[in-house]
């Protein structure tokens, strides 16, 4: 086999590059105009649900939390009844009703199709990498590049989708903006069905177990789950819509918060004490529980683009160009710009500092990414003391501080996902891979809390103590994770 040969990567992956990017687009596109119209008054001339900030920072925390956690019963669909193929088309498919629903302007028909968007990311999301990986049985640096590839069309998608449904959402109607991001999920869709071929066998069916009659059991007992499930979701749902339940979503933040952290203690205490772990599987847990917590504060944080962020650019950035505004929205778009750019350069800083035996340990790549994120604070509580003396500041100041977030997310983001798929103990790596998930749920129910606080329009004069604060939070998490890298390297061994 020639070397262009054996590095050449499969025809399939075009085909999930291009499904992932137009499904980040609308999910990303949509996200960027959100919160602005759930806090646009009922009453503009581009009306929106009139909701109080910290409900609808809240709301978009419950449902970005929903987002990652439906990931854990979408993945176990696809294995046990669709397989992974179908998985991503139905999950498409749900989304893009998600999207056409929320284009309908009713206060009803919006949160319906979150919901409904909800359910189709964890469908689609968690499958179609797994398809990538399935792509390249042999592993290794192929694999990795695949990967690579993969990403880069995530962000290709979300920059887009940011400019394109933030300027039809605020410049012409929400609902056009979250109509445009059904129907680049349709585009998807449509793409994935027409270049399916490429992908051969993969995916075709769910798992066996080699017994047809237990697998038909099986099946049979996880469609009643499901469709139970689906029931009870929309029974909360149709109550919730015609007034007989009364839904806070600040409140339901708080409880989902600690019923998340609870989750995670007792399954940790329950595979430390009793899954019959060696003393090397232990220490490693103990460092993926270390990871957990500084994930969860990392991306309470980072959160903060879509909802605090987002308002601060509405009401205190001077966006103005000559006659022409810049949608506030847009700045959202510089995340997924500084991640295209920037990735290559990380990737032959890691190489080259691994040639020099210099690479970071895991601990210390955290600490880095939570020290680049409190830097970016910093950024604001400057930024904020202009707010509070009554000025608008320029955008640079957002840019600035997304451009360390951004770092910061490449320190420890993808460092945090593979590590966890090493560290786990091999009986444990899919229900360790859904504690990654849990802790990233956790940061973004924090951060729709924190996000209330932060945008509170009452209260500007508070802007810069809080940003302050969170500063020296992010700033004292990322120091005791330097300082205590050593020993959590000394509990993970010789990964890297």
């Amino acid at each position: 086999m020639t070397s262009t040969a054996a590095t050449a990567h499969p025809r399939g992956l075009a085909t999930l590059f291009f499904t992932e990017m137009w499904e980040r687009f609308s999910y990303y596109g949509m996200r960027a105009i959100l919160v602005l119209a759930m806090v646009a008054a009922v009453e503009d001339d581009n009306p929106g649900l009139g909701l109080g900030r910290d409900m609808a920072t809240a709301a978009y925390g419950i449902y970005t939390t929903a987002v990652y956690l439906a990931s854990l019963p979408g993945g176990w669909i696809a294995d046990r009844l669709l397989g992974l193929r179908d998985a991503v088309f139905a999950g498409g498919c749900i989304i893009a009703a998600g999207h056409f629903t929320m284009a309908i302007p009713s206060n009803a028909t919006f949160f319906v199709g979150l919901t409904l968007i909800a359910l189709g990311t964890g469908l689609l999301k968690p499958n179609i990498s797994a398809m990538v990986g399935e792509l390249y049985p042999e592993g290794g640096a192929r694999r990795d590049a695949g990967f690579s590839i993969f990403y880069m069309g995530i962000n290709v998608g979300a920059f887009a989708g940011k400019l394109i449904c933030g300027w039809l959402g605020e410049k012409h109607g929400w609902h056009y903006g979250f109509g445009a991001a059904g129907l680049f999920m349709v585009a998807g869709l449509v793409q994935y069905k027409l270049y399916g071929h490429h992908l051969g066998n993969i995916g075709l069916l769910p798992s066996s177990s080699g017994d047809a009659r237990l697998d038909q059991r099986r099946r049979r007992r996880g469609w009643l789950i499901v469709v139970a499930a689906l029931a009870a979701i929309a029974v909360i749902m149709t109550a919730a819509l015609q007034g007989h339940l009364a839904i806070d979503p600040v409140r339901l933040s708080k409880q989902a918060a600690v019923i998340i952290v609870a989750t995670a203690a007792l399954y940790f205490g329950y595979v430390l004490l009793l899954g019959k772990l060696d003393a090397l599987e232990k220490k490693r847990v103990c460092a993926i529980i270390v990871l957990f917590v500084g994930a969860a504060v990392f991306f309470a944080g980072f959160e903060q683009a879509g909802s605090s962020f987002n308002l601060f650019a509405l009401d205190h950035t001077d966006r103005d160009f000559g006659s022409w505004q810049l949608p506030a929205s847009w700045m959202q778009a510089v995340n997924p710009m500084f991640i295209i750019l920037l990735s290559p350069f990380f990737a032959a800083l890691w190489v080259n500092l691994a040639r020099r035996n210099l690479t970071p340990s895991i601990p210390a790549k955290f600490a880095l990414g939570l020290l680049q994120m409190a830097i970016g604070f910093l950024v604001m509580y400057y930024a904020a003391r202009y707010v509070a003396a009554g000025e608008k500041v320029a955008p640079t100041w957002l840019v600035l501080t997304y451009l360390f977030h951004t770092t910061g997310e490449l320190c420890l983001s993808p460092v945090g996902l593979a590590a966890v798929t090493k560290l786990a103990p091999r009986r444990y790596v899919g229900q360790m891979m859904g504690t990654w998930f849990m802790a990233a749920s956790l940061g973004h129910i924090i951060a729709g809390l924190m996000a209330g606080h932060l945008a509170d329009p009452s209260n500007v004069a508070a802007l810069p103590d809080r940003f302050l604060l969170i500063f020296m939070v992010t700033a004292g998490a990322g120091a005791l994770m330097l300082l205590i890298s050593r020993p959590v390297q000394k509990l993970i061994g010789n990964v890297q």
